[in-house]
This record gives structure tokens, sequence and C-alpha cells, in this order.
């Protein structure tokens, strides 16, 4: 792929296209002091720039050309560093491909950035977004195995959420009943974590917990994104507390079918808008007075959310290998929503489940 743009290296500075092209895993990009750099040329292994104090551990990875400066440094924070690499791998006027599309970041400082083209004259930078997304969206079966595992985990503790979860606890006690249920079952971390109860359906899939207390007829869904070796599972549950009401039954009851329809769609050759139309069919019939999320599922791996997104507009195909999300989300009342998520494989023949498929009615607690 690189060849085919004329590129002499791509440049990467974002913990997870740098994770994805040398192993390098750890919770310290959580700082922003430091700035981090992987050069990949075009016929070489990746080359790390990067900060001292991540050395030691870049060095437990395949990388073995670590090349490190005194971070964080006010006058020159690896530039001069990273543009000397950067011209020993490409040619006087050759060309560096660095991501620039939809989803990416620069993780440098913007200064630093144009400091940097100032000092290499000549050379190009190349959006490289076409190369890193489409590595990245078809997995390997090692990846698939730990996202399987990881989700197979977080399954087994929403199994448990009878036995966890009662009226009387506040949104804070079982959002920390929860946390605490997944890293007993084994995940790494529970990185993610956000839901809501409300009566009769909740309104809000975003936000922390609040200290309101669960009552009888309230709806709850958790939504998380635990990890495991660095690979994220993404899916929610919801549960209903003592007598629920019949309009939140039948919600439910639309985005399962229309998970069962987004299911059935995903296959090799299919597209995302394919797999999204399947999805909102079932829930325009079910009465769906509209939906406020902007889409019905994404991909899935190293990050909690990765390209594509299942919406009318997306038209990637989907290929043997892609791990995605199926999310399909209703408002069923005014100010009440209903959501589903679970996470499936592309195989050749169609889709494996990689989450345990949540019950087919509304799970009654208490």
């Amino acid at each position: 792929m690189m060849a085919a743009r004329g590129l002499d290296a791509l440049l990467l500075s974002t913990e997870a296209e740098v994770r994805y092209f040398t192993g390098y895993l750890t919770q310290f990009w959580q700082s922003p002091t430091r700035p981090w750099f992987v050069v990949v040329p075009k016929s070489s292994k990746p080359i790390a720039v990067i900060p001292k104090i991540g050395a030691a551990c870049m060095g437990r990875t395949w990388v073995d050309d670590i090349r490190t400066w005194a971070s964080p440094d006010m006058v020159d924070d690896g530039v001069s560093l990273l543009a000397e690499t950067l011209r020993e791998v490409a040619s006087k006027d050759g060309k560096i491909g660095l991501p620039m599309g939809h989803e990416t970041h620069l993780r440098m400082p913007l200064a630093d950035y144009d400091r940097l083209r100032g000092m290499l004259g000549g050379l190009n930078f190349i959006d490289a977004t076409a190369i890193v997304r489409n590595l990245r969206m078809v997995k390997s079966e090692a990846e698939i195995s730990k996202i399987a595992h990881v989700c197979q985990m977080v399954s087994n503790a929403f199994d448990q959420a009878p036995r966890v979860f009662n009226v009387g606890q506040s949104e804070t006690d079982i959002f920390r009943a929860f946390k605490t249920e997944c890293l007993g079952q084994g995940v790494d971390d529970v990185s993610y974590l956000v839901g809501g109860a409300g009566a009769g359906g909740y309104g809000d899939i975003i936000s922390p917990p609040s200290a309101r207390v669960v009552e009888k007829g309230d709806v709850l869904i958790l939504d998380t994104g635990c990890t495991f070796d660095g690979y994220f599972c993404d899916f929610d549950r919801n549960f209903a507390f003592g007598d629920v009401t019949d309009f939140a039954r039948r919600a439910y009851d639309a985005v399962y079918r229309a998970t069962e329809a987004g299911f059935g769609a995903a296959r090799p050759g299919a597209t995302c808008a394919d797999l999204f139309l399947a999805m909102q069919r079932v829930m325009n019939d079910a009465g769906a007075l509209g939906s406020e999320v902007g889409r019905s599922g994404h991909g899935l791996g190293m990050q909690l959310t990765e390209w594509p997104s299942l919406t009318v507009q997306d038209k990637t195909v989907l290929k043997t290998g892609m791990v995605i999300t199926l999310e399909p989300g209703m408002t069923f009342a005014p100010g009440k929503v209903m959501v589903h998520e679970e996470n499936i494989v592309i195989r050749d023949d169609g889709a494996e489940l990689l989450s345990r498929r949540a019950q087919q009615e509304l799970p009654v607690i208490g």
C-alpha cells in the first residue's frame, strides 16, 4: 500500500497506531506531556522515536531501533531527532504518509509540527488514512481471540446482574458493583462504563452515574468497554426492576429484533449502509419516534470505537475478519430511548457472535 502511494515512510503519533505497529502497550499515554513517534520505512522495520522514559518498555517489543531524547524538553521535544530519522529513510523530495482523515489526530504540538515541516525542506506529507484504516479494520485471528475473550468475561459479569443489582441501590453503587464484577471475571480494566436508569426507560446513555436511587419500574442500561491485553469489547445490557411498562417491553423487543436483522445482513460483500438500513427498518416498523445516536454500530478493536460506522452514508464493504458492533437504538416515547448492542466478527459465511447474546425479553430484577 505504501508502494502504491509512492511513500518513503509512515509517521505515526497516536497510541493505537503506535501499538498496532510495535506492540507498545502502556497507560502512560494518559499523560499529555510527552510526544511519541514511530516511523515505518518502506523497506525495513519500524523505528521508535520516543522519550527515554519509554525505552525499557519499547525494548520488550519487536522493535530494535529505538531512538530517544530526554523529555519534556521545552526547546526541542524530539523534533530534531524525528526530522533526522525521517531524512534518513526518505529521499530528498520524498513523501511521508501521515493519517489526516476522519477519526485521526496528530499527537504533537502544532507549533512542533510546523517546525518539523520547515526542517524537512522538500519532503511532502501525504494523507495515509486509508492505509492505516484498511490494515486495522481487518483483524487477525490473534486479535479476534482477544476480543472474544474479553467479550465472554464481560458476558459472565452481566449474567451476575440479579445477584449484584437491586432496588434501593444508587446508580453509583450499581456502576461500582459492576466494575468490581468485571475485574473479578478477569478483565484488565473497565476503561469505559456509561449508562443510567429512569422510570419506564432512560433518556441518556453516555453520562456518569448519579446518586439517584433505583426504584421499582426503572429501566437500567449499562454500556461498557472493558479491555484484555489492549483489546476492547463494547456492548450493553438492559434491565428492568420490578414492574415494567409495556412500552419498555415492546421497545426492547424492537431493538432486539433489529439486532437480529443486522446480524442476518452482516456478511462479506455487504456494506455498512446495508446493515444500518436492515436494523432501521425493524425499528421504524415498531414505531420508532427517532434516534439521536447517529449510527447503529461501529468497528471495534484496539480502540473502543474504530472504523467503520454503520450509517446510511458509509458504503464500506464488509470483509472477513472485520469486528464490528451492532447497536440499534430508538426513541420509543418522549424522552425515553432503548439501545441494544452486540459484538460480532465477519466470517466467510456470515457473522459470528463474540458477545453472548442478550436475553430475548427484557430481564426483570427483583
